[in-house]
């Protein structure tokens, strides 16, 4: 598969739009279809706004892969596996990167500004855009993750 054609939507909190502008740019500069959602657009906006808004988008399949940045990384994780059949990992070193996709095939990545720098945020994307989902002995377990969200999410009788 060419990771290039996946369409990559990313967005930010007040907290990170610089480091969303820089790792935004790095990520068209290399040649991937990336949309800022810009849902802040620099104004103070609840992170759980922004990053549910991203993850509804990948839900519905306008989207392959999303970015979310805020101080943590770790709200915007949160939120977005709110939504069903969407899963993202906050990841601030390479391996948790590789394996967030290769392991747990999650389509959104989370990263805090406050806590990496933009240079190392750079090389966990690359990890992250060229991994893919091995299957294999990982697949029971994103099955069970899977059933045990489809029983999360129905509604109470």
């Amino acid at each position: 598969m060419n990771e290039n054609r996946v369409r990559i939507a990313i967005d930010c909190d007040d907290v990170a739009v610089e480091f969303k502008n820089i790792l935004y740019k790095y990520i068209k500069e290399k040649g991937f279809d990336i949309t800022d959602l810009k849902f802040c657009s620099n104004e103070s906006v609840n992170y759980a706004d922004i990053g549910y808004n991203l993850a509804l988008k990948i839900k519905d399949g306008e989207y392959g892969r999303g970015i979310l940045v805020c101080g943590t990384g770790i709200g915007m994780a949160i939120i977005a596996n709110k939504v069903k059949g969407v899963y993202a990992g906050v990841c601030h070193d390479t391996y948790s990167a590789e394996r967030l996709r290769k392991s747990n095939n999650a389509q959104i990545l989370t990263m805090g500004a406050k806590v990496i720098g933009s240079e190392h945020a750079k090389r966990i994307i690359d990890v992250w855009l060229n991994s893919e989902f091995e299957g294999g002995r990982s697949s029971a377990k994103v099955e069970t993750i899977q059933k045990l969200e489809e029983i999360s999410f129905q509604k109470p009788v």
